[in-house]
């Protein structure tokens, strides 16, 4: 019959697979076998002394020791910072390693084991920030909350906490605490740091995206338009939703190309928050080149965004290099 045809299909599918899994496997031993006793080497020197720092050392070095079949290798990408040297140690013991024929090699292997480690504790602590809701009872969270009108809005006073000026920044309503329920206090926090660390660029945004103006448009449309706002966008919202593809980003570790390429260790808060920043940039530019008809379109535009910076970072000598004042501190190795 021809579900037994299917069934039949699938399970051949299956079986290949599986074979053929088990057998590249095995190659692969046998080939890093054979490697090592050509070059006198093992995989972790050959990674170190054949590539460049950075994401394609790091990225190698972490599949290597992630895929290994010993145990202390394989917890070798999450142990505590601090442990770090002790691991290096211990790798350099079992790998038969003299460390002072080989000092280079303890060096590097340290630098992408911070970056690795790193990385996974960006994750928690980002994690940690987007998990806890704002509290209007939280005198911190409400002066940040305060801190982001003041930098947004430096010569326009608010009248008061409950209001509805802050539809003017792009919040939905009078209160802001209900927008940040999907991310949490990262939104507060990356909105802050972009709002307060790059203040000429965030105000210059958050102008565009009230006033943005299209010169297909007569001025009679154009006026209809701007009072609608259908050409521009909510900063505050579209700030919280492009937390949530930064955020999207790092957990998946598509972020890991470009942190690895600009943090020499370990990857911080900073670096994440920085990162916001230049997406922050990088969507405003798109949104205008894309010239939407509405904020209906929000989704699509958003979307191939999203692929554009997946696709540059798939390269893996990419940093996204922003330049802006937020980023001053980044170091492109």
């Amino acid at each position: 019959s021809s579900i037994g045809r299917v069934l039949s299909f699938v399970f051949d599918r299956m079986l290949i697979q599986v074979c053929l899994y088990f057998y590249c496997k095995f190659l692969w031993r046998c080939l890093k076998f054979v490697m090592r006793k050509l070059t006198g080497r093992c995989e972790l020197q050959r990674i170190c002394y054949s590539t460049k720092p950075g994401a394609s050392r790091t990225m190698k070095i972490e599949t290597s020791l992630r895929d290994s079949k010993s145990k202390l290798l394989q917890t070798s990408v999450s142990v505590h910072p601090d442990a770090i040297e002790k691991t290096i140690d211990d790798i350099m013991e079992l790998k038969k390693i003299n460390p002072d024929i080989n000092p280079q090699l303890g060096i590097s292997l340290q630098a992408c084991l911070l970056q690795i480690v790193g990385y996974r504790n960006l994750i928690a602590d980002v994690e940690k920030l987007r998990r806890e809701p704002y509290d209007s009872d939280n005198p911190q969270h409400e002066e940040m909350l305060l801190k982001l009108w003041k930098f947004l809005k430096p010569d326009t006073p608010l009248e008061s906490r409950i209001s509805k000026q802050w539809c003017e920044i792009g919040f939905q309503g009078d209160d802001p605490k209900t927008d940040f329920r999907g991310m949490g206090l990262l939104g507060l926090y990356n909105l802050q740091y972009f709002a307060e660390r790059d203040a000429a660029a965030a105000q210059q945004v958050l102008s565009d995206s009230l006033h943005q103006k299209c010169s297909k448009f007569s001025k009679a449309e154009w006026e209809k338009k701007r009072m609608d706002k259908a050409i521009g966008y909510s900063f505050a919202i579209v700030g919280i939703n492009i937390t949530d593809l930064a955020y999207n980003l790092l957990v998946s570790g598509a972020l890991k190309t470009h942190f690895y390429n600009i943090a020499p260790e370990a990857p911080t808060l900073s670096h994440f928050q920085q990162t916001f920043c230049y997406l922050m940039h990088e969507f405003h530019k798109f949104w205008i080149e894309e010239d939407p008809m509405d904020i209906m379109e929000f989704n699509r535009v958003r979307e191939k965004f999203r692929k554009r910076i997946i696709k540059q970072l798939q390269n893996p000598d990419m940093a996204l290099c922003p330049h802006f004042a937020a980023s001053e501190g980044l170091i492109n190795m």
